[in-house]
């Protein structure tokens, strides 16, 4: 469904009333967190059928403006990605595997019924809105510019189909840390709720699979964990992902076993950088089935030394505990471990232009 290319889509920029200034800005950049300040733009492109994607605005950020009876409110055709800026070491901006983004939207779209952006479009509107606004740049160490583009439905009809009108967003919200726990490693607890089910829509980025993980992801926090794992829902025990990441396993031999992408787990773009890291350091990586048993026991004999996290918000995590209704064990001493670290540590010096690029990932503006 993806009928027009980049060059033939410009953007206009339409002027904005009243942007932040100066003062206020630097405030929210001093400490921004995560996803709770927005910069001053957003990029809007408008798709219908018949004529496809078209007027691509770059807009001053506010409400959008939706029918009561927009298919996106009554059924949840709508998807989204992440992706980060990052401010490099000679003070230029750069983009981290933005393709690999626009591509896994695509596949989003696919599974929603949802019409493809064709990927020049979608790196070229992410550039925009990067150009826009690069003074929201947080100053705090290891701050960058997360990016969210989404697509909605926007036709207004009560019918079952897919929606005949669509609107490609992207806002972009200055980042500092994901988890505000401080703790050296996450504490994680599993969860008796299924995130995906095989033939559903677990590969795809979209809004439903997270609003099912909220129920979950609070019973978590309220006892007293960072975030909450989900198991596979056909015999539940096999390791499937995090609330929004994926899972990576290191044992004594220094072999990694990742879950394999079989269509109920999100293929991170994070995952695969450091599955191709990990490979050029020699080591061993298996897409393999892991059992929550089997994990407990690893870990218990010390078979099992490492475990991390990984995605676009929080880069990479080192999981430190584990706790079920039952039982709860540690991961190696429960902090980070060496080669955890090492991994994140290379990756983020390639994101930021601290080390070479060997496998092409960073696009500079």
């Amino acid at each position: 469904m993806a009928t027009i290319a980049a060059e033939r889509l410009s953007f206009t920029r339409l002027p904005h009333p009243a942007p932040a200034n100066a003062e206020a800005r630097a405030a929210v950049l001093a400490n921004p967190g995560f996803g709770s300040h927005f910069t001053d733009h957003m990029i809007v492109i408008e798709w219908s059928e018949g004529r496809g994607w078209h007027d691509a605005v770059i807009a001053p950020r506010g409400p959008i403006a939706l029918d009561p009876a927009a298919a996106v409110l009554h059924y949840a055709q709508e998807i989204f990605e992440g992706l980060k800026a990052y401010r490099q070491a000679d003070g230029s901006i750069a983009l981290f595997r933005p393709e690999a983004n626009a591509s896994r939207f695509n596949s989003s779209a696919q599974r929603l019924a949802m019409p493809e952006l064709p990927e020049e479009i979608f790196v070229e509107a992410v550039k925009q809105l990067v150009a826009a606004d690069q003074d929201w740049f947080p100053t705090v160490e290891g701050g960058s510019l997360y990016l969210r583009p989404f697509m909605i439905a926007t036709e207004a009809f009560l019918g079952v189909r897919p929606a005949k009108e669509y609107k490609f967003i992207v806002i972009a919200s200055p980042a500092g840390n994901y988890f505000k726990s401080g703790a050296p490693a996450v504490s994680i607890w599993v969860s008796q709720y299924t995130r995906a089910a095989p033939g559903g829509t677990g590969a795809a980025k979209c809004g439903g699979n997270y609003a099912a993980s909220l129920v979950p992801t609070a019973e978590a926090f309220a006892r007293g964990h960072d975030q909450v794992l989900f198991l596979d829902a056909a015999e539940h025990k096999w390791i499937e992902e995090l609330g929004g990441m994926n899972l990576y396993f290191v044992f004594a031999d220094g072999s990694l076993i990742t879950p394999p992408l079989t269509g109920t787990i999100l293929p991170g773009i994070t995952r695969d950088s450091l599955m191709a890291l990990a490979r050029d350091e020699g080591l061993e990586v298996r897409e393999e089935r892991y059992s929550l048993d089997q994990w407990r026991a690893d870990a218990q004999s010390g078979k099992l030394v490492e475990c991390f996290a990984c995605g676009t918000a929080a880069v990479v995590t080192p999981v430190g505990k584990v706790c079920d209704e039952n039982n709860e064990f540690v991961i190696g001493s429960g902090g980070p471990g060496q080669l955890t670290g090492k991994l994140k540590a290379r990756l983020v010096a390639i994101q930021r232009g601290e080390a070479p690029d060997p496998h092409g990932w960073v696009l500079k503006l």
